[in-house]
């Protein structure tokens, strides 16, 4: 097996195959499905990221297919939720609107020749752990019947502060990285 074919990596494959399925049970309205699909994802998630630990089988690639596959999941999740009505719109908005934010100034950064070491921040961390918690929560909240809307009501305005937060300190560590060096010379 290549050093890039391993365990962990092929998990990460697995949770990024997870996303269309996941996607088509919330937009079947089958959301206790989908509900299982994205607690099988997070889990695969910790699990692969502990293989990887435990027997040294990290691989820049495994990095990479990990973060794709976990904002593939988030932002999918999040859009068919939107478009179904259990998150609002201007909340979904503003999560892939920040998530294109750092995308696209990360490959601005590498056309410009001055890229950006991308590295999680804390207060990153802690949006991603609240859009995890409410997406789990509004998922689990229809498909079990229970009455989870004065916590989804909270997860709606912490998902989006952590977001402001986190694409607002994203956007000055990259605005100092492109003032670093002098622009090139005609």
């Amino acid at each position: 097996m290549t050093p890039n074919l391993n365990l962990p990596n092929l998990i990460s494959v697995a949770r990024l195959i997870l996303v269309p399925l996941a996607v088509a049970a919330i937009s079947e309205d089958r959301l206790d499905l989908a509900f299982w699909i994205f607690v099988v994802a997070g889990a695969s998630d910790a699990f692969d990221g502990w293989i990887a630990r435990r027997w040294n089988l990290g691989t820049e690639l495994g990095a990479h297919l990990d973060a794709i596959a976990d904002k593939s999941l988030l932002v999918a999740t999040y859009v068919a939720l939107g478009i179904g009505g259990d998150l609002p719109r201007w909340l979904v908005i503003l999560v892939v609107s920040r998530d294109l934010l750092i995308i696209g100034a990360y490959l601005l950064s590498w056309i410009l020749g001055k890229p950006v070491a991308v590295r999680p921040l804390f207060v990153s961390k802690a949006n991603t752990l609240a859009q995890i918690l409410l997406a789990g929560t509004v998922l689990g909240d229809h498909a079990f019947a229970v009455d989870l809307t004065a916590a989804v009501a909270a997860g709606i305005w912490v998902v989006a502060a952590t977001t402001v937060a986190s694409g607002a300190a994203y956007l000055v560590g990259w605005m100092r990285q492109m003032a670093v060096s002098p622009p090139p010379t005609a």
